[in-house]
């Protein structure tokens, strides 16, 4: 990724030097937090913000990438023709980060997105163990299938 490029395209190019100075790949600029733009130079609250939400943007990207997004219409698993049709327990669970509201409150939208993203993060890795499907993200809530696509004997069961 051409971070010069990418600030171009936000308006912000006055800062690529900075960006290319202090080393900041794709990688790092996902990791970026309000400090690192304080460090980087950056000293407008809302040229901040505006990378916050470019950067917010490039990591839904990223996650579109590596897992399948709801966003489009989910794929139904083929079957061969001469395969019958047959029923299948689906298990549905939706599970939301406790006290999110008290935490937003309290908190930097930028530190809160940190929490957010780390959860979901935390979330994922938990339900793909357990053989789950992360179906979609919506804001600290995570609507989750088992018995998706593929399904096992024991899904209605919880594993």
């Amino acid at each position: 990724m051409d971070i010069a490029a990418w600030l171009r395209s936000l308006g912000l190019g006055e800062y690529a030097s900075a960006f290319r100075d202090n080393d900041i790949d794709a990688q790092l600029l996902l990791q970026l937090n309000a400090e690192d733009l304080k460090d980087l130079g950056v000293a407008s609250i809302g040229h901040r913000r505006k990378l916050f939400d470019a950067i917010a943007d490039l990591r839904d990207q990223h996650a579109r990438s590596t897992k399948v997004s709801m966003d489009r219409p989910l794929a139904a698993p083929t079957a061969s023709p001469e395969a019958g049709a047959e029923r299948r327990q689906l298990t549905v669970m939706f599970c939301d980060l406790v006290g999110s509201t008290a935490l937003a409150s309290r908190l930097d939208v930028e530190d809160l997105r940190e929490i957010i993203g780390a959860y979901q993060q935390c979330v994922s890795d938990t339900i793909k163990r357990f053989g789950g499907f992360v179906a979609k993200y919506m804001g600290d809530g995570v609507l989750v299938y088992f018995g998706y696509p593929q399904a096992h004997e024991d899904d209605a069961e919880g594993r």
